[in-house]
């Protein structure tokens, strides 16, 4: 079928196709009449992605800043949400609403709060706009200023939301890692007790609980027996007793678990005690030294090599008590670093629970909206105008497939029949001023008779 046999059937048809058209517009008006408007009002929340968490310094990374966003927009959706929503615009007790529940479907279970909310769930939409980590969430209603009013509310509980989950998770962690805490600091209560009973027992202490008072002793014989014995005289005597040497490096060692350690530590008062001890033996040692070369004598006593063949001999016999207690205090060392841990996380975790941000930034506030969104009268319209003619088209070209007419040389043709011939109608003849005087009158023309 060529353009010329389609508008020909058109042009045929003309008066079927402005009735479609005519009738698709007043059906479009009336649907503009009676569908009830409805408005749409957005409101905004940023989303923080980039800056970390206040408390815990975390971040959310690249890779879950998708599965975040959505996240965040099913949240928006849901049931807790849109039922703090209902609550905060008492929709339960509006008499309209409360009507509109017991007209509901009666196969509905559903209580009113949850049915409420279905209705904000069903009228709200949210986006992430574009390159960017903005959220829209867009509402409806039938008027503009209840459209606002509900986008204002339902962001707001959609933070409200978000700050109790964020609230009640690090409570809920904090609560355990406290009750950890406290078993651990049972455990290390005990741990270091058996240590202390069991260095009572059997007389082995040790100094920063890895290193054997006996062992530093010999260590300071091994030092001292190799220096030639000065003379009696000599005002180094003191500085050369094993005594001082042990004396000093044992204040050495206080002072640095003073650093790290409480006053109260055990093994830090355990250091203390073991220092009396020595600074007594040490004063001794000088009193009777001093004695000696007082009285003019060569003070007498072991030599420096027996002392340390005998402190040997010592470390030797206990060194299977010492491997024991060195375990001992590995265990406490490692209860005491679980429970720092342990305890810095719980008091974190109670930070987070009593912390007002969110990670939310409020843009604006909701709009009322000057124009309904639904019914939009130009695209309905517009729509119209378009399925009119459309559906005239169609119906004017189904017509003619099924009763075919011969309008033109090219239906012969397209129906397989020869053409001999084709008549043009003629122009009509001029009239003249007389003809047409005639014609007004009703009489015959000249050269005609009268039918």
């Amino acid at each position: 079928m060529s353009f010329h046999q389609f508008f020909r059937i058109l042009w045929a048809r003309r008066a079927l196709i402005l009735l479609t058209t005519v009738a698709a517009l007043i059906a479009a008006l009336l649907v503009i009449r009676i569908v009830p408007q409805r408005y749409d009002a957005t409101s905004r929340v940023m989303l923080d992605l980039v800056k970390p968490d206040p408390v815990s310094g975390e971040g959310i990374s690249a890779a879950f800043a998708r599965a975040y966003t959505k996240t965040q927009s099913e949240l928006i959706r849901d049931y807790r949400v849109a039922g703090r929503v209902v609550d905060q615009l008492g929709w339960t007790r509006s008499p309209l609403y409360v009507a509109a529940y017991r007209a509901r479907d009666p196969d509905d279970k559903r209580d009113l709060r949850r049915w409420l909310a279905q209705l904000v769930i069903d009228r709200t939409k949210v986006g992430l706009i574009d390159s960017s980590n903005i959220l829209e969430i867009t509402t409806s209603s039938t008027t503009p200023e209840s459209a606002r009013v509900i986008a204002d509310a339902l962001r707001q509980a959609y933070i409200d939301q978000t700050l109790s989950f964020k609230r009640d998770d690090a409570a809920q962690a904090a609560g355990w890692f406290e009750q950890q805490a406290q078993q651990l600091r049972t455990r290390l209560s005990e741990a270091e007790a058996k240590k202390s009973a069991f260095e009572r027992a059997n007389g082995v202490l040790l100094e920063g609980d890895t290193t054997d008072s006996e062992e530093a002793r010999l260590k300071v014989l091994a030092s001292t027996s190799a220096v030639p014995a000065p003379s009696v005289a000599a005002p180094a005597v003191a500085a050369a007793s094993p005594m001082a040497g042990q004396l000093a490096q044992i204040d050495a060692q206080i002072a640095v678990a003073a650093r790290t350690l409480g006053p109260n530590n055990p093994t830090l008062i355990a250091l203390q005690q073991q220092r009396g001890a020595i600074a007594q033996a040490a004063g001794r040692e000088a009193a009777a030294t001093r004695a000696a070369a007082r009285g003019g004598a060569v003070a007498s006593g072991p030599s420096l090599d027996s002392l340390y063949r005998q402190q040997q001999q010592k470390v030797l016999a206990q060194r299977g008590k010492v491997a024991e207690a060195r375990q001992l205090a590995t265990d406490v060392v490692l209860l005491r670093d679980q429970y720092a841990k342990t305890a810095a996380r719980a008091a974190d975790l109670q930070r987070q629970a009593a912390s007002t941000d969110t990670g939310l930034t409020v843009l604006g506030s909701a709009v009322a909206p000057s124009n309904p969104a639904f019914p939009n009268k130009r695209l309905i319209i517009l729509g119209a105008l378009a399925l009119g003619l459309g559906l005239g088209m169609v119906v004017s070209v189904f017509m003619e497939l099924l009763r075919r007419r011969v309008r033109g040389a090219d239906d012969l043709r397209l129906a397989g029949v020869p053409v001999l011939g084709a008549l043009s109608p003629l122009p009509a003849p001029a009239q003249t001023g007389l003809d047409r005087l005639t014609t007004t009158l009703g009489l015959p023309r000249l050269g005609h008779s009268p039918a």
